[in-house]
């Protein structure tokens, strides 16, 4: 009678601590994605009720602000820059922090080691630091208020180049031997045999350079002047006034400039995940 008492209580167990795990799953979920819930309100209440209860749910819902906001700055030109910007970032992170990774984890030479160490070095060095020096090259060259300055100081990784090493050593180098023999040059390995493998490692990189640079508001708001090389998220200080700021509006275009940025996580999250599990980050 022990045993079987026993047996049942043990089998209950499972049950209780997978609804508490879900439970705690489920409310840090909600915490994360409220401020993002509160955002999609507020941008469809009506401008005289914006601060007046029911502060999270609106009584009526004013899809006509969606269409103000677009219509309240050149918007239009501002998403143009903000999507040739952050492709060319992500396409120039990517190749250059392929070719860095694979002459970290592929090829000997003096202070390899050592001068992969200062790359990770860079990582804890906080861009505020660097931001005036960065801004004066930026000027010398001519660059200020360009396509190039917007992108040429932002194209190389020290997280990327880190977690393309890491990818690459986990591909076997009798890959490499083979290819050689047939006739294949080093470069030739890295694009025809080494990226094909590393899939998930290049998609993590993407959607993380994609983020970095779709999401980047200190840097173009340095290196631009005019507002027809405004990107996204500097036109959202139009709604930002001297004597008050319009919420609702503001929340309408934070609400549009985070589509991009959802769409492209949902259609490739599986393989940020596998890309971080087979690189090495997870301790």
């Amino acid at each position: 009678m022990g045993k079987h008492a026993r047996g049942r209580s043990s089998r209950k167990h499972p049950l209780w601590k997978a609804i508490i795990i879900q439970a705690l799953l489920l409310a840090g979920a909600l915490l994360v994605i409220s401020p993002f819930l509160w955002t999609i309100t507020t941008s469809l209440k009506p401008i005289k009720s914006t601060f007046e209860p029911p502060y999270l749910l609106p009584v009526h819902f004013v899809w006509q602000n969606y269409v103000d906001a677009w219509q309240a700055a050149p918007f239009p030109q501002y998403y143009l820059n903000t999507v040739i910007v952050t492709l060319a970032i992500m396409v120039g992170q990517i190749l250059t922090s392929a070719m860095s990774g694979y002459a970290f984890s592929r090829l000997s030479f003096p202070g390899r080691d050592a001068l992969f160490l200062v790359f990770l070095g860079t990582m804890m060095v906080p861009f505020y630091v660097l931001v005036i020096p960065l801004f004066l090259l930026v000027d010398r060259i001519g660059w200020v208020d360009t396509y190039w300055g917007l992108i040429i100081p932002r194209i190389v990784s020290p997280f990327g180049i880190f977690l393309m090493r890491q990818s690459f050593l986990s591909i076997p180098k009798e890959l490499d031997e083979a290819a050689l023999i047939d006739g294949c040059s080093k470069m030739g390995i890295l694009w025809r045999i080494i990226m094909p493998l590393a899939k998930p490692a290049i998609s993590t990189l993407s959607i993380f350079a994609f983020l970095f640079a779709w999401n980047d508001y200190l840097w173009p708001m340095i290196a631009t002047r005019s507002p027809e090389m405004y990107t996204v998220q500097i036109g959202l200080r139009t709604f930002m006034g001297k004597y008050g700021t319009q919420w609702v509006l503001l929340m309408a275009g934070v609400a549009t400039s985070t589509i991009p940025v959802l769409i492209l996580f949902f259609a490739a999250q599986s393989q940020v995940v596998e890309g971080i599990a087979t690189s090495g980050l997870k301790g």
